[in-house]
């Protein structure tokens, strides 16, 4: 049987290029059958990625087969998953995100977190010395995705792993990064294709605070100004996505990396609240508040947030 390797739902770009990464990893290398698949459409630097490397684009699923046997990496959180995972046959788990707990496995798996900025990263140690026989695209793939979750290394996430390992994939790929990671970052800020709700979903994950559930929407961008400009419509749109996805309130920042800062949206008193409480500032009657020093959701955001 073979094995199919994702990440979460809403992928980004580790979540995209990761699974390749593993799949080729498992089929190439260690001689067991591997795909790649998706759990949603790739975002636009994702799918950036794809077309830069003439990747395949993987397919995309929804559900599981009673026994499939899969790998789950950049995530290990059930609410990130199909329904269907409990039915699977789980053989890894490869993450650098906090455990999260809720997983049920059959018998003992392979599990490796680490507290790397990304997947791709974790992924190559692993792989160890059999990355001399990684062909050119697993490399650009790595490189893409680390850039990507480090912001270029603006993010506080990054360890000097991530970019050792970044900078020596570049010099591999005769790269330069300010120039790669320029035009993958104009590729994540084109936006305009996509409506309210798929915006607020784009780049988003699920968490409990204080007995609310909050959808934490995260939106990095060169061009802050393109997605504010949209500011009322998006506040309009967020009680709706909140329903729908059975959250108590969607919680947007659009993280400007350039000025390396956060603009959450603040659409109603709860928000004003939690902004209030987790950041410690005074956010009156605006409908927004500047965030200097904000990059990351789960660095800064997600163990933060207080109500």
């Amino acid at each position: 049987m073979t094995t199919l390797v994702f990440g979460h739902t809403s992928p980004d770009t580790d979540s995209t290029g990761s699974p390749l990464i593993w799949a080729w990893y498992l089929s190439e290398i260690r001689g067991e059958p591997a795909e790649a698949v998706l759990l949603g459409e790739p975002n636009t630097e994702a799918a950036f990625m794809l077309q830069r490397w003439d990747l395949p684009r993987p397919r995309i699923i929804d559900t599981l087969d009673a026994g499939q046997k899969v790998v789950i990496v950049d995530t290990n959180n059930p609410a990130e998953l199909p329904a269907s995972i409990k039915d699977a046959d789980i053989r890894a788990i490869i993450d650098h995100h906090k455990l999260v707990g809720g997983l049920e496995t059959s018998g003992p798996i392979e599990i490796r977190i680490e507290p790397l900025a990304c997947t791709a990263t974790l992924m190559s140690k692993m792989i160890g010395a059999d990355m001399d026989r990684a062909p050119e695209w697993v490399k650009a793939t790595m490189l893409t995705c680390i850039l990507s979750d480090t912001l270029e290394f603006r993010s506080p996430t990054t360890t000097d792993v991530d970019r050792a390992l970044a900078e020596a994939l570049a010099g591999e790929l005769g790269i330069a990064i300010p120039d790669y990671a320029a035009e993958m970052f104009a590729a994540k800020s084109d936006v305009s294709a996509f409506s309210e709700a798929e915006l607020l979903r784009m780049d988003s994950k699920t968490f409990e605070v204080g007995g609310k559930t909050f959808r934490v929407s995260v939106l990095e961008t060169t061009s802050p100004q393109t997605v504010l400009a949209r500011k009322a419509r998006l506040m309009d749109a967020m009680p709706v996505v909140a329903a729908e996805d059975g959250a108590d309130e969607v919680l947007l920042f659009v993280v400007d990396i350039l000025h390396e800062e956060a603009t959450l949206l603040l659409p109603n008193d709860l928000v004003r609240q939690v902004a209030e409480k987790t950041f410690g500032v005074t956010c009156g009657a605006q409908d927004t508040i500047v965030l200097p020093g904000v990059m990351s959701r789960k660095k800064q955001i997600i163990p933060n947030l207080t109500l």
